[in-house]
């Protein structure tokens, strides 16, 4: 069935605006899908997930060694203690990703180990750890993307309440400082924040992610200096780094009503501005989504004069972590009295329970590209959870995750050819690693992970997609 890519208008009472983009998800015309010259092929990690040595030379406390630490918030009761050991590992890891072909590498920083207290004195064990993955990266003909922040809050910085006061503001410019100016000479691609939605409202409302908080009010007052700190950060590494290119990472989900009922595109249009809009119109200069703002029925007193100039500073990139869409069913009117679903989720899920819908990122880019304009797009996370095992012949066969991957490029693919400047994918999962509250139940990587041994072994996505870069393009055929 044919779909259309919709938007949510901006006034949501005007409902659903449809344009006339129209593709089926099985519709490749080409069995040779080749990607523009220099398109940037790699694969992801973060700090906390890989590198271990939680305690090693200076590194500070994070909120998520303290969270990970109390019993009952994690799966098994696992920690990120050890994870893969990156930090003893890091050349192994280099000398795998260089084999696999990647032309570059997303990492993030951690900040406390950096600045073990989140501000002041630096760590010098730290800015020398990732000063020689750096140079390792380069001389393996990898381009390194930084992430700054990838939710490990040094907890020093938590104990003082964390980001839902305003002071958090300063401490995170001045690590940006720190380690703009350690790297920047040679780090050329940076990343602020990644995913900001799961930090404040997992983190602050949900609780579960750390700190592991319940309260609305922190949540919209954290995801509001997480915006206001990318913003003030980015001229900071523009001016140590001036060639640099400088964006934001966000998790996007694009929503649909599960029927055409009035209810479901009302709960449609609030999922979305709440997920994908909160934090989307501030960066182009159109402010908080007021129906959204509304529905919360805060004040947003921490909202400063300046501070949404500050926000909407242009980006040279807009960073997508995109794994599956919403169905947005009402919980306003009961269930008996709505119409009947018409959207059904596939029988195709991820460990993670997540619907696979490729088509999602398809709508998702159009999205960016007709409605926001952004001047360059990076796939930055992409990738699915299955329980993989060793096989005895010691190979680790993923054919689920090659069919995500492939099938999610070929709707990239298909992105780029009505116009929308997409540069590069990566990957998610560069290794299995700790999957935050799931602890390591959950394996994304497209490399095996031996957690007792810790072992690498590349699964068959990985040769797969070492191909796939070869020939900077792939076989929809095979």
């Amino acid at each position: 069935m044919a779909m259309d890519w919709v938007r949510p208008a901006a006034n949501p009472s005007n409902g659903w605006i449809v344009c006339r983009i129209r593709i089926r998800e099985n519709d490749v015309s080409d069995s040779q899908l080749i990607f523009p010259k220099g398109f940037v092929w790699g694969a992801a990690t973060a700090s906390y997930q890989i590198e271990g040595a939680w305690d090693q030379e200076g590194k500070g406390e994070s909120i998520w060694d303290r969270f990970s630490h109390t019993p009952g918030n994690v799966e098994n009761g696992d920690t990120g203690d050890v994870a893969c050991d990156h930090y003893h590992r890091w050349l192994e890891d280099v000398a795998l990703m260089k084999e696999l072909g990647l032309d570059a590498y997303r990492f993030s920083i951690s900040w406390p180990r950096i600045l073990p207290e989140g501000r002041g004195d630096i760590n010098q064990a730290g800015i020398d750890f990732y000063s020689r993955l750096v140079d390792a990266l380069l001389d393996a003909g990898i381009v390194p993307y930084a992430t700054l922040y990838h939710w490990d809050l040094p907890q020093a910085l938590q104990d003082e309440g964390g980001w839902p006061l305003r002071r958090i503001v300063e401490a995170f410019t001045e690590f940006m400082d720190v380690a703009s100016r350690a790297l920047g000479d040679r780090v050329k691609h940076w990343i602020t924040l990644n995913e900001p939605w799961v930090s404040a409202f997992i983190g602050y409302r949900e609780g579960r992610h750390a700190p592991g908080h319940t309260d609305l009010g922190e949540a919209l007052a954290a995801s509001h200096h997480l915006l206001l700190s990318h913003g003030l950060a980015v001229p900071v590494i523009r001016a140590n780094c001036p060639d640099a290119d400088v964006g934001i990472a966000l998790n996007l989900t694009p929503q649909e009503p599960a029927s055409l009922s009035a209810a479901d595109r009302k709960e449609s249009t609030w999922v979305d501005g709440y997920i994908n809009r909160w934090f989307l119109d501030p960066l182009v200069g159109r402010g908080y989504p007021q129906d959204i703002v509304n529905s919360f029925g805060n004040e947003m007193e921490f909202v400063q004069t300046g501070d949404l100039d500050s926000i909407a500073i242009p980006v040279d990139f807009l960073g997508v972590n995109y794994y599956t869409r919403g169905i947005a069913r009402s919980t306003d009117i009961d269930e008996a009295d709505n119409e009947p679903c018409t959207v059904i989720p596939s029988d195709e899920i991820t460990a993670m329970d997540w619907e696979v819908y490729p088509l999602g990122i398809y709508n998702i880019l159009g999205r960016l590209h007709f409605d926001y304009a952004f001047p360059a797009i990076y796939i930055t996370e992409n990738g699915a959870a299955f329980p993989d095992e060793v096989g005895p012949d010691g190979r680790v066969d993923d054919p689920a995750r090659l069919a995500y991957i492939k099938r999610h490029l070929e709707m990239v693919h298909k992105a780029i050819n009505i116009g929308v400047p997409v540069k590069g994918y990566f990957a998610w999962s560069l290794l299995d690693n700790f999957e935050w509250g799931f602890g390591y139940s959950k394996r994304f990587g497209i490399v095996y992970v031996d957690y007792q041994t810790q072992q690498r072994t590349p699964k068959f996505s990985a040769s797969w997609y070492r191909e796939v870069i070869r020939r900077n393009g792939i076989d929809t055929m095979a």
